[in-house]
């Protein structure tokens, strides 16, 4: 695996032995760096680029690609015409109700650029933004590229999203179109989807036009003049269309991320930018090759949606959309769809994991997995037990677990894992290559050993351009602790072996007698025990203390809640953490509040405790979560 990987081929194109002198490289020579994955991406313009990297504007605002005229979409699926990628897959889908296809990348081309016509005839035009608050369906991808191809932003917006946040987002954005649905499935249930983009739509003047995809074929409401079907605009439309020439820096997708107070944050991203990194850290980090198909459990709202559907085009690869719940009508979906679309790389979150590890059907030796060859884990911390569960039980101990960790603003990956060093459970190898990734104390001092704030020393090339209209807020969120470095708001450690750690978000950290402690060391000691499923550990203000720790479970099918249990859960925390670390109480409910992509959402957990405002929760997966803890409370 490590002679036929990607980083080897790399590294030998340009003379290098090992991955460490890969790393100081290109730190010390970001251009060369940057200029080497470019044209390893084989990534085509226009009008070449004068300059790879220009700092001179201030290192948060590095410009990219300087001079340089191009569209993403180009390398995505037309410089793929005419050679025999053209015929190979470029899609895979498949519906809760169990209708499955698959599109070449000509057939995916010719349907985009139908799109892109259509889109062009009601008016759209450079640099207009359009919304998707669509499911995960096989238009959402020709929608996605069709925006962009038109010189447009495309705004992704989770498809569970109620009509508060999607109004928002397109009120914030100034968004001249939506593309929609009219409903989905999930779990057998009909979720009408057009009714809530009327409702957010009603608040948003700028909104010219609404496009509709028949998902069910449900009647929905449609007005005359701004709503208009999919299937009825884009079917007669030519499939050729030339795509938009655009600055490497001009715009091509905004992604919201939620913050705990205030309006969420619109990241700017670029064409030459957000889809460099995604195919960057899939072949340097992912080790993905033209020949693998990739199946990230994601919506298009959260940014692992674009970096799939970007980083596997410009690769050539396959990538595989499922619209529905993955433990529907069993906890074997997922396996299901592994077998069969003959999944390569499998990208999932720890949560998945440990809902999989547990559920009583959930079987997947009874499914053929042979085609897996990379494991994929991202969105929080993990648990050392459903990490071996998935090495063991999956992976057969024979495919790497590529744990992966940045941001929407980062355009994927700060730290990952790779295919040519140690591997240890939980654990990062590192900095991806052209990350300055460093971790430091207080003063802004690398540290090793003990825990820091993870930072970022260097601009990359996919670096989101700033935060849409509030330049202010992204320099105040990211640029204003230490000079000219970025710090991204995560606890970090690098142990004695030289592996890496993320502790969870330094807002989450508990400071309890003294002693400082991050969610998921508590979290870890929890799930290890037999009765627990899932946990969570926030800290609440306690005059003597500083905080006193609280914890929510989930607990096994065979569990049994009760002041027993509570109790010894207590003991069990005590005994592994020490006593002043022994919970003040432990909560039983049948889910935590989680984020789509399965990120708990401690601070809800935290203001429900204390009586708080739990702030913005348009991220939030199923309000039935938040509901059962209240009530708990």
């Amino acid at each position: 695996m490590i002679a036929a990987s990607q980083l080897t081929r790399f590294m030998s194109r340009h003379g290098i032995a090992e991955l460490a002198e890969l790393h100081r490289r290109a730190i010390d020579d970001p251009q060369w760096f940057w200029d080497a994955v470019l044209a390893d991406l084989g990534v085509e313009f226009f009008t070449p680029y004068d300059k790879v990297i220009d700092t001179s504007p201030g290192l948060p605002w590095t410009r990219w690609c300087v001079g340089g005229e191009m569209n993403i979409v180009h390398n995505c699926l037309d410089k793929w015409m005419g050679t025999p990628k053209e015929h190979a897959a470029a899609i895979r889908w498949t519906t809760e109700e169990g209708t499955s296809g698959v599109l070449s990348y000509g057939e995916l081309s010719q349907q985009v650029n139908r799109a892109a016509n259509a889109l062009r005839r009601l008016g759209f035009s450079k640099r207009d933004v359009i919304g998707i608050h669509m499911p995960m369906t096989l238009e959402i991808a020709i929608a996605f590229f069709a925006i962009i191809k038109i010189g447009g932003i495309a705004l992704p917006l989770f498809s569970g999203y109620g009509a508060d946040p999607i109004a928002t987002r397109l009120l914030d954005s100034g968004a001249k179109g939506l593309i929609t649905a009219d409903g989905t499935r999930r779990r057998g249930r009909t979720i009408l989807m057009k009714p809530v983009a009327d409702d957010a739509v009603r608040r948003v003047p700028s909104i010219a036009h609404i496009v509709v995809v028949r998902r069910l074929g449900e009647p929905v409401a449609m007005q005359q003049g701004r709503d208009w079907w999919w299937d009825e605009i884009v079917a007669t439309e030519p499939p050729h269309f030339a795509p938009a020439r655009t600055a490497a820096d001009d715009p091509c997708m905004l992604i919201y991320t939620s913050g705990t107070t205030g309006t969420p944050k619109g990241a700017v991203h670029a064409h030459c930018g957000f889809p460099v990194k995604a195919a960057q850290d899939l072949q340097h980090g992912f080790d993905m090759h033209a020949q693998d198909t990739m199946f990230w459990v994601t919506d298009l709202g959260w940014m692992m949606g674009p970096w799939e559907l970007f980083g596997t085009t410009l690769l050539g690869a396959t990538a595989v959309l499922y619209d529905g719940a993955l433990d529907y009508p069993t906890c074997n979906r997922l396996w299901s769809l592994v077998e069969r679309h003959h999944v390569s790389i499998l990208g999932l979150s720890p949560t998945l994991v440990r809902m999989l590890m547990h559920a009583r059907e959930s079987a997947p030796d009874a499914h053929d997995l042979s085609s897996l060859r990379v494991l994929g884990s991202t969105g929080e911390p993990w648990n050392p037990d459903p990490w071996w569960w998935l090495f063991d039980t999956v992976g057969k101990r024979r495919h790497p677990i590529i744990n992966y960790s940045g941001g929407t603003e980062i355009s994927g990956g700060i730290v990952s894992g790779n295919v040519l060093t140690a591997m240890k459970p939980c654990a990062f190898a590192g900095p991806l290559p052209g990350m300055a990734a460093d971790v430091v104390d207080a003063e802004g001092q690398p540290v090793r050993g003990t825990v820091g704030e993870l930072v970022v020393r260097a601009p990359w090339i996919g670096m989101c351009r700033g935060f849409w209209n509030d330049p202010e807020r992204y320099l105040r969120t990211y640029w204003s602790r230490f000079p000219d470095v970025w710090v991204h708001g995560d606890w970090a450690l690098v142990d004695e072996d030289g592996q890496w750690f993320i502790l969870g978000r330094s807002d989450d950290t508990m400071k309890i007698a003294g002693k400082r402690v991050g969610p998921a060391e508590i979290e870890s000691v929890l799930v290890a025990h037999p009765a627990v499923a899932e946990a969570a550990a926030v800290g609440l203000p306690d005059e003597i203390r500083g905080e006193r720790l609280m914890c929510v479970c989930v607990l096994s099918a065979d569990a049994i809640a009760g002041p027993e249990l509570e109790q010894a859960l207590k003991d069990w925390v005590r005994n592994a953490m020490g006593p002043a670390l022994k919970p003040d109480a432990i909560v039983f409910v049948d889910q935590l509040p989680k984020t789509r992509n399965g990120k708990v959402m401690r601070r809800v957990i935290r203001a429900v405790y204390s009586g708080q405002d739990p702030g913005d929760l348009s991220a939030l997966e199923d309000a039935g979560a938040l509901d059962q803890l209240r009530r708990t409370m």
